[in-house]
């Protein structure tokens, strides 16, 4: 029998939810989109993954490998989708949970990556890793790095490749790698997520069905003063940033991370101004 993960309500807040992820590494957060929301979502996604070619190429081999030929991808989500930037990466309970585990160590978080996977039937298991390894000159030890999570779009099973989890590695010694009772499996139905660190060991799980898409999006954060996976400058432009809720376009990162009150000093400014005010004033 495997290790389980705590499943806690999205309405029970975010105290239960951060103490959790700080005890397992990672947590079973259920109904954090509505029907309405998830439905409206999914609308908006159908006719991008119906263009999506699963064998596509990716930056280099390691990550051809990683995601195989039976995954269909969106990126650039903020760019496609507005419930996205309204109702996904603005959600209160994911920058709760971020406030709690990330905002001690910066002056203020961003949005890492915003990537849809829809895994298809014959997707293998994907290697077994820590997201924070995407920042590995970072010296150990360090503060969490990353808020990560995979946000179920349709019911996730064993079966079509729910993503596999292992509790407590976060605390573990960098070489030590888990033995299969130590793997936990994210079952769970659509509009919930699992939520768990960067430094927490997870994988995707096989698709062994024959006829099953696991759509999933992997949603996550990091500190504000790492460079993130996805060029959001690019993937985003300011012109369509501009037309975004201004907590998006920080999160996305036109806002200026503004150390001063901590004794620092600033990243990302442009003419020594902060982005974000800049795309109100439409100097930017």
């Amino acid at each position: 029998m495997g290790a389980s993960l705590k499943q806690v309500p999205a309405q029970d807040g975010v105290e239960s939810i951060v103490a959790a992820l700080e005890r397992d590494g990672a947590v079973i957060v259920e109904g954090v989109l509505n029907p309405a929301t998830l439905a409206r979502f999914n609308g908006e996604l159908d006719p991008l993954l119906e263009q999506a070619k699963p064998d596509r190429k990716f930056l280099n081999p390691g990550l051809d490998f990683f995601f195989g030929q039976h995954t269909r991808h969106i990126t650039a989500v903020a760019s496609k989708s507005r419930t996205f930037v309204e109702d996904v990466v603005c959600h209160p309970m994911f920058l709760g949970v971020c406030d709690a585990i990330l905002g001690p160590s910066c002056a203020r978080y961003q949005l890492n990556l915003a990537h849809v996977l829809d895994r298809g039937p014959g997707a293998g298991q994907q290697y077994i890793h820590r997201d924070e390894l995407v920042w590995i000159h970072v010296p150990r030890p360090h503060p969490e790095l990353q808020v990560a999570s995979v946000i179920a779009l349709v019911d996730f099973s064993a079966e079509n490749g729910a993503t596999r989890v292992v509790p407590g590695s976060h605390r573990w010694d960098w070489e030590r790698m888990p033995q299969e009772d130590e793997f936990a499996v994210a079952e769970m139905p659509a509009g919930s997520a699992v939520i768990y660190l960067g430094s927490t060991l997870h994988g995707g799980g096989p698709n062994t069905t024959a006829d099953q898409w696991r759509r999933g999006m992997h949603l996550s954060y990091v500190l504000g003063w790492l460079r993130t996976e996805e060029n959001h400058y690019l993937a985003t432009p300011p012109a369509v940033a501009r037309k975004l809720p201004r907590q998006a376009q920080e999160l996305l990162g036109y806002a200026a991370h503004d150390a001063l009150y901590h004794g620092g000093g600033y990243l990302g400014a442009v003419d020594l101004r902060d982005p974000a005010d800049m795309l109100a004033d439409g100097s930017l």
